[in-house]
């Protein structure tokens, strides 16, 4: 099985190759810039002009589409850019797609763009698998809990998470690889549903921390959807590793 991973240098995407290497697939990347010490053999294209697709994509069967863009020409990339890259696929077996939980529901423009590729793919000839999780845990922490101000997490503390091991979701993603096209799948999310506040209590006593805790309401509709637990499904707990394991592990690798 021949298997393209683009966004290989993001968090999922590392992720990704670090499981490959001790798989019997073969495993090509691609992206605009070349990984430094990454094994795999690499192809030069571009989302934004389409540069490239045609190389990436020729002789492969299966490609998992873990490039993304939250930030930086996010319809350029999440949209037009899928829409280029379906257009060369005429060959291929599957075209696995990760994506986010409750995104339909959650007035945020991101999440919007990638509802908008979900339907795009569903619409297009191309034999799919859309996989939905929840936020990663390092997702939650890098972006919330990173920097206390004055010995304090700052946070719209009631906004709640079930967060989930990237790699977790990662071994979720190869192990459709095989199964052909399912449409779209039952969400994948992590093991327990917690209140930010929760969260950034639990770093602290992990970590021995001498910060506190300030939670702040926020206004707006966005704020709104995420303490009603939008971005979780509670049916679907499928992860193992929670979030404090993820956190004492972190402390053992460092």
């Amino acid at each position: 099985m021949r298997i393209l991973v683009t966004g290989s240098t993001g968090k999922l995407g590392s992720a990704l190759l670090k499981q490959l290497k001790d798989l019997d697939y073969q495993v090509k990347i691609t992206s605009r810039r070349k990984p430094e010490g990454e094994a795999f053999p690499w192809v030069y294209s571009d989302l934004l002009s389409g540069e490239g697709l045609e190389e990436a994509v020729k002789d492969v069967d299966v490609i998992i589409h873990a490039a993304t863009s939250p930030i930086k020409n996010s319809k350029s990339i999440e949209v037009a850019g899928l829409e280029k890259l379906l257009s060369k696929l005429n060959h291929i077996h599957l075209f696995i797609y990760p994506s986010i939980v409750g995104i339909e529901e959650i007035p945020f423009q991101y999440y919007r763009l990638k509802y908008e590729a979900e339907e795009l793919l569903k619409n297009s000839s191309v034999p799919y698998t859309i996989a939905r999780a929840t936020q990663f845990h390092s997702f939650v922490e890098d972006l919330l809990l990173s920097k206390p101000l004055f010995k304090r997490y700052i946070i719209p503390g009631k906004v709640k998470f079930q967060s989930i091991d990237v790699n977790e979701f990662a071994r979720h993603l190869i192990d459709l690889v095989n199964k052909g096209p399912q449409g779209k799948l039952d969400d994948f999310c992590g093991p327990e549903i917690m209140t930010l506040r929760e969260m950034a209590e639990l770093k602290i006593k992990v970590n021995n921390e001498t910060n506190d805790v300030l939670s702040i309401p926020l206004p707006g509709k966005l704020y709104n959807s995420l303490i009603e637990g939008k971005n979780t499904n509670p049916l679907q707990k499928k992860g193992i590793i929670t979030y404090e394991e993820f956190l004492r592990n972190k402390l053992n690798y460092i």
